[in-house]
């Protein structure tokens, strides 16, 4: 059962990848390319040929894969045809899906401040916590909600400096020790994402210089990828608080996350922390 579900699989990937090479080289004309019209068309945009002479391939090669054949194709060539057929960011990766290969990793952009809409969302999301930090974990943006429940500083700059030097905030952290190995883990996992990248070494580094507990996780080499997590806070003011914290990944700034804490139903979250916002004049709309 297995096996004819993976061939269907094959065979609708082959189909789509036809269908989206086909669709992509008719709206691509000669001029576009650079090339002489050639008198009329019967068909609109480029030919197979055309495609396979601009790209540095066979033109029975390029007719294989646009058919859906079972060929070996490579990352360089398929850059080369997304070149030709003028295929966005977008549309690139697509084709890598459909071809069977695992996009490149999209170049990230250096630390960045937000866009005034995602600081109106930041905004909009308070009274609930919520922050911006960028492929370091350098915060870029943090509302006052999480300066509040959270215990952030206005000298906190990196999230992950914070988790293993504010006393404030690991004071706060309920499964403090519990969480430090994953948070570790996760950034030597997103680390690994960008091997030329020397920063991430630099801040690991200068972290195992002044915390001990971060130095011993970050010697056992474990990785980890989260995209939510459940965040306890024993607030002074409020008592303990429960929320949902979910990444969501900014396609504008490749590296840059949107982290956003939503109280757990059935937690008694959302009344204190309506109760502590009020009391900082903090509260702007209904946790939800």
């Amino acid at each position: 059962m297995a096996s004819a579900s993976s061939s269907t699989y094959r065979d609708d990937r082959r189909t789509e990848l036809r269908e989206f090479l086909r669709s992509r080289r008719a709206r691509v004309s000669p001029a576009d390319v650079g090339m002489p019209a050639g008198g009329r068309r019967r068909t609109p945009g480029l030919r197979r040929e055309e495609v396979a002479v601009l790209a540095g391939v066979g033109a029975s090669w390029y007719t294989w894969l646009e058919q859906g054949r079972d060929i070996t194709v490579s990352g360089q060539v398929l850059d080369a045809i997304a070149r030709v057929l003028l295929l966005d960011a977008a549309e690139r990766s697509h084709l890598y899906r459909l071809a069977g290969l695992t996009p490149p990793q999209a170049p990230s952009v250096p630390s960045v401040a937000v866009s005034p809409e995602v600081r109106r969302l930041l905004d909009a999301w308070s009274p609930r916590p919520g922050y911006v930090r960028d492929r370091h974990w350098n915060f870029t943006a943090v509302n006052d909600a999480a300066r509040v429940v959270f215990g952030y500083r206005e000298s906190d700059h990196n999230c992950l400096v914070s988790f293993f030097t504010n006393p404030r905030y690991r004071v706060l952290h309920r499964d403090w020790e519990e969480t430090a190995p994953d948070v570790a883990a996760a950034f030597r996992a997103d680390a690994a994402r960008y091997p030329d990248d020397p920063e991430f070494g630099r801040i690991a580094a200068e972290l195992a210089a002044t915390s001990p507990e971060f130095a011993a996780l970050w010697a056992r080499h474990d990785v980890a990828e989260h995209t939510s997590a459940v965040k306890a806070v024993d607030h002074p003011e409020a008592g303990t608080m429960v929320f949902d914290a979910t990444l969501l990944p900014l396609p504008q700034h490749p590296g840059h996350h949107l982290i956003m804490h939503n109280p757990r139903p059935g937690t008694g979250t959302r009344q204190r922390l309506e109760t502590l916002m009020r009391q900082h004049s903090l509260v702007v709309a209904h946790p939800g």
